[in-house]
């Protein structure tokens, strides 16, 4: 235990490149694995809007009449009472709960327009709100693949592998929840193994579940520990993130409502989501799942200002469709995109940051996964969204999470990145000496111009192979996908965990141990 101490406190720190935003300097890591330095992302670009004003309005006004005539579910006794003491109609023997329309909309009005998340480590600090975007590593997947590998039961070994490839990625800004569910861990203390390897194995922001009140309170102390703050400060700056799901149709469930209770007590930002398939948990309409998606938003919106008014939220959209042979649910389609791009206006009108999500239903890293994911980046991007989660990883509608994907989804991340930096355009872009040196009919290959540009005149892609046929055959003739995989497993190779400080490792060494003999989150 010592020399692992003073391992630590002789290490040196790493964990991304200062990248200053609007650089366009590459980095490499060793062994030439090429991608962009860390840098937070700003989107220049006006947002797509799918509805109209009217109807945007309309799905407001839709909304409220759903929660002032039908209500919504509050499964906890707890709730219950802050909802009725803050004016909602309760009714009696029963967890429904009415509100009116000026009760919600005044309650959502206290919610931040942004809110700044603080990590381990400064540099990796990320503000959501605005224009500003980051990327999440997949999370909360049950299953885990590689091509060597196969599809297993997730497991701790490969869950800290997949948080060590999510730190060497710069391109990974924060991680969205445990990318695999480690179900060889005990249930009771499990949150407490997979939450302190957030701290231990990187230094990036990140979540805990809001499973009951045990639980999310353990995270937001491990979140503590990790940055070596007071609680007092805790309060100040939030430390941590927590998704809450509302388990639709119109209901919020016992446990979350418990985290979100915790999490809004001590300041921390709660990403509200509702699970909104259209056909399954929605109507079989966009408009009419997208009105359902905001009133069990708004609702639970409404719930955490009156816990806490003031306390940061994301306004999250995860409406999708189904498959209506199947009933099995379908993402990166058409109709995604479109509720992916609306819900990016609804959060814009109640002035909230966004959460949405790169999502696909693939079954194997293939073109399927690929176009299906490309399409969800896109609505995540020009919707406005501030947070993407599942940015690089989901596979299988939520099932597995794909070492192979990870890389995929980098890929295709960073290029998004570089497609958010502004054209530079002034005497030297413009070019003007290039074009007289050439003249009519020549080439720029060898112009001044372009050689002084050589190394890094365009985006070179990670997975991309230019090369001809001939060439590519030659050199093994590898699909982006066994690429994806030499390029996961070197990225492991070169990992080295972030410096931290002995005496917080030996604090957090000192709660879990206790935390364990205590037992952990018991079951009920």
């Amino acid at each position: 235990m010592e020399q692992d101490r003073d391992s630590r406190r002789n290490r040196r720190r790493r964990g991304g490149a200062d990248g200053d935003a609007g650089t366009l300097e590459r980095s490499r890591a060793r062994g030439g694995f090429q991608q962009l330095p860390w840098r937070n992302l700003a989107n220049p670009y006006s947002p797509i809007e799918v509805v109209s004003a009217d109807g945007l309005e309309a799905i407001h006004q839709t909304s409220l009449e759903i929660l002032e005539e039908i209500g919504m579910d509050f499964l906890h006794p707890e709730a219950l009472e802050i909802l009725k003491a803050a004016g909602a109609e309760v009714t009696p023997g029963s967890e429904r709960v009415r509100f009116d329309r000026g009760l919600i909309e005044t309650a959502v009005g206290k919610a931040p327009s942004d809110f700044k998340l603080h990590a381990r480590n400064p540099k990796h600090d990320l503000t959501f709100g605005g224009n500003n975007i980051a990327f999440c590593e997949v999370a909360s997947a049950p299953n885990v693949s590689d091509i060597s590998g196969g599809r297993r039961v997730g497991n701790f070994k490969d869950y800290c592998d997949l948080l060590r490839l999510g730190q060497q990625l710069n391109i990974i800004h924060l991680f969205g929840g445990y990318p695999v569910e480690p179900v060889d861990l005990p249930p009771a203390t499990r949150h407490l193994d997979a939450v302190a390897a957030f701290v231990t194995l990187t230094d990036k922001a990140f979540h805990g579940y809001s499973l009951g009140r045990q639980r999310i309170v353990d995270a937001i102390e491990i979140a503590r520990i990790g940055r070596g703050i007071s609680h007092d400060r805790l309060l100040r700056e939030p430390s941590i993130f927590t998704v809450v799901n509302t388990s639709s149709p119109l209901r919020l469930d016992g446990p979350m409502i418990e985290g979100l209770i915790e999490m809004a007590k001590l300041n921390q930002p709660a990403a509200i989501t509702p699970f909104t398939l259209s056909g399954a948990m929605a109507p079989a309409t966009i408009a009419g799942a997208l009105a359902q998606q905001n009133a069990e938003a708004l609702a639970a919106i409404a719930f955490v200002q009156l816990v806490n008014p003031g306390a940061p939220v994301l306004y999250g959209g995860f409406t999708s469709n189904v498959d209506m042979k199947s009933g099995a649910p379908a993402f990166g389609t058409p109709e995604y995109s479109r509720a992916a791009l609306a819900g990016g206006q609804l959060a814009r009108r109640y002035g909230l940051p966004y959460r949405s999500s790169n999502v696909n239903a693939a079954n194997v890293v293939d073109a399927q996964a690929a176009y299906e994911s490309q399409m969800s980046i896109w609505a995540a991007v020009m919707g406005h969204g501030n947070m993407m989660m599942h940015g690089a990883g989901w596979m299988e509608g939520g099932l597995t999470a794909s070492f192979e994907k990870v890389i995929l989804d980098a890929e295709m991340l960073q290029g998004m990145a570089e497609f958010l930096q502004p054209i530079e355009v002034n005497a030297d872009s413009l070019a003007m000496e290039a074009v007289r040196e050439v003249g009519p009919g020549g080439h720029y290959f060898g112009a001044q111009h372009t050689l002084a540009r050589y190394e890094n005149a365009f985006y070179s892609p990670i997975l991309s192979d230019w090369r001809n046929f001939q060439s590519w055959e030659e050199a093994g003739a590898l699909t982006a996908t066994e690429r994806a995989h030499q390029i996961y497993k070197q990225l492991l190779t070169e990992y080295e965990p972030p410096a931290l400080d002995a005496a917080i490792a030996d604090e957090l060494e000192a709660f879990i141990a206790k935390r364990k003999e205590e037992g952990g989150a018991k079951a009920d």
